[in-house]
């Protein structure tokens, strides 16, 4: 089976699109599919069980993602191709997957990718709905079958009122060594990682902070991610006015950095405003890292695996969280961290992320009965 991945960029290691979409072609390649993967980057990973295609684009308006290079190759591919799997929106390579699809006997599926959340919807929203009219309504509609990461992302492609299936697949995650513990000198930490951004609920965790760290001396806040807009100097600044103490914010980690900010760590948070997925999630417990995550990522799991809390939205809610957790011993905390080690094992393994992704693939190509984490309706 020929399949063509489409995603922007693979560029920026901090957002989970970088990480998974790669990590998906790998593994379906792995399972016997011709597997290419077509980008709009100028630095590449070594692929070794896909194809990867990278294609210049104009630098103005550089944020459209305008690449005739990338459309005429998608739709030379496309001539011979069974499945184009586009991940995003609102840029042109999202639309170009369509017209690659068009009028060909391959079939092509979507992965939003948090794209379409309510919160999502409301950044930039006059861009989103010119764009929406022009090309990107058409080349949604024109999709056989969408893909969810969670039941949340399921409803809210309902919501956008899409009545094509929708196979429901989590993202997989790599299973990386377990976690120190506290320090040498018995400080400990609890650790945000991603991306720098306001959807990220950062303030909501500064202000929670402010409110614990004097009856926790020994623990401290660390926020680990990049910000190319400036953010984390907003923050910063949100931190001092606080008078926040025992916070750092060391810039972005990647590769055996970001494994030892894992491993450093007692306590994970994400207070997101929206999330599809929330990878940094996934890749904390895969260290041993219980977390605690607001509502606005699917992250239910958390409390029946008992590896963690998810709460509700907001300073008061996170500040009550914080108290009870960072009140914990170590001992208690790794243990809720191996269970949800072992959730990760047993659920989000890339084999059994890919299988039901080729699964889902041949049940388009094919018909009959659909895989059971598909929904007709």
């Amino acid at each position: 089976m020929k399949v063509i991945q489409v995603v922007p960029d693979i560029a920026d290691e901090a957002s989970g699109p970088s990480y998974t979409v790669p990590r998906l072609s790998e593994s379906l390649g792995r399972l016997g599919a011709q597997v290419q993967l077509h980008v709009l980057t100028s630095s590449i990973p070594v692929a070794r069980s896909y194809q990867i295609h990278a294609h210049g684009n104009w630098r103005f308006p550089n944020k459209l993602g305008i690449s005739p290079k990338m459309r005429y190759a998608l739709r030379q591919e496309a001539k011979e191709a069974e499945v184009i799997h586009n991940h995003g929106l609102w840029k042109m390579p999202n639309v170009y997957s369509a017209w690659a699809a068009r009028d060909r006997l391959c079939r092509l599926v979507l992965s939003p990718r948090g794209t379409l959340s309510p919160w999502a919807l409301q950044w930039f929203a006059w861009r989103k709905r010119l764009m929406w009219w022009l090309c990107q309504g058409r080349a949604v509609r024109d999709a056989h079958c969408f893909h969810a990461t969670a039941e949340r992302e399921y409803q809210e492609i309902r919501a956008a009122g899409l009545r094509g299936p929708v196979a429901v697949i989590p993202n997989g995650i790599d299973i990386g060594p377990e976690r120190f513990g506290p320090s040498a000198n018995g400080t400990r930490r609890l650790l945000f990682l991603g991306r720098l951004h306001p959807v990220k609920g950062i303030d909501l965790l500064l202000r929670a902070w402010q409110q614990v760290e004097d009856r926790f001396p020994e623990w401290e806040l660390h926020i680990v991610g990049g910000s190319p807009s400036g953010y984390q100097e907003q923050m910063e600044q949100l931190a001092g006015s606080l008078g926040i103490r025992r916070v750092c914010f060391p810039g972005p980690a990647f590769g055996p950095d970001k494994t030892r900010q894992f491993q450093q760590a007692e306590l994970f948070v994400l207070p997101s405003h929206s999330e599809n997925f929330g990878v940094a999630v996934a890749e904390a417990l895969a260290h041993g890292v219980p977390a605690i995550v607001t509502k606005g990522a699917p992250w239910s799991g958390l409390e029946t695996h008992e590896c963690g809390w998810w709460i509700e939205q907001g300073v008061d809610s996170l500040a009550d969280c914080l108290r009870s957790a960072l009140a914990l011993s170590p001992e208690k905390l790794r243990d809720k961290g191996r269970r949800g080690r072992q959730w990760m094992e047993q659920e989000f393994s890339w084999d059994r992320v890919g299988r039901m992704m080729l699964d889902t693939y041949r049940w388009l190509l094919g018909g009959g009965a659909p895989p059971a984490w598909v929904h007709r309706n």
